[in-house]
């Protein structure tokens, strides 16, 4: 383990909605990786970036873990078939952009398996990017209480204290 990451894995495993800010390259990812093999439901992993989503769904396939991805590259029936996978419980960890978290129907589908939890990568961009480029970020937190308010992990390498303010504002949750 590399400095940190014990201490938000306990946290995550406790329950408890967690903010880490930890530099590029300190293992943020086995932070929801290493809970999502030990709780029992799903994790929904946000991540603003197709591509490094894409790179994580392979990577951890080819560890063995069951994971899948939403995003807009997607044929019809890709879609379909992960969505299907998702409502069967065949998917420990689901990577999806903001944009697909606000979707009623991801939502409808979501909420018909457990989400243990929430993981939010790249979580500065609810700040730096939500109030103009991106508003799904804005949208998250009504998005989270729809799926019954499961515990969030949020993950930066870099947050002022305004914007840590802010993810938590944004997110609806307080001491993170």
């Amino acid at each position: 383990m590399r400095g940190g990451q014990q201490d938000v894995i306990d946290s995550v495993l406790d329950g408890k909605d967690t903010l880490a800010i930890m530099p590029t390259g300190s293992g943020k990812s086995l932070c929801y990786q290493i809970p999502a093999k030990l709780l029992a439901g799903t994790t929904i992993v946000v991540s603003p970036l197709i591509s490094l989503m894409k790179d994580q769904t392979e990577k951890l396939l080819d560890l063995g873990v069951k994971a899948t991805q939403l995003n807009s590259t997607l044929s019809a029936d890709e879609e379909r078939a992960a969505l299907q996978g998702i409502t069967e419980r065949a998917h420990e960890i689901v990577f999806v952009t903001p944009e697909r978290l606000a979707q009623a129907e991801f939502i409808e589908t979501a909420k018909q398996v457990d989400i243990s939890l929430i993981v939010i990568d790249e979580a500065h961009c609810i700040s730096q990017w939500g109030h103009d480029f991106r508003p799904a970020y804005l949208e998250m937190a009504t998005s989270i209480k729809a799926l019954g308010s499961p515990p969030i992990l949020a993950l930066t390498a870099t947050a002022t204290d305004n914007v840590v303010d802010d993810i938590e504002r944004q997110l609806g949750r307080t001491h993170m």
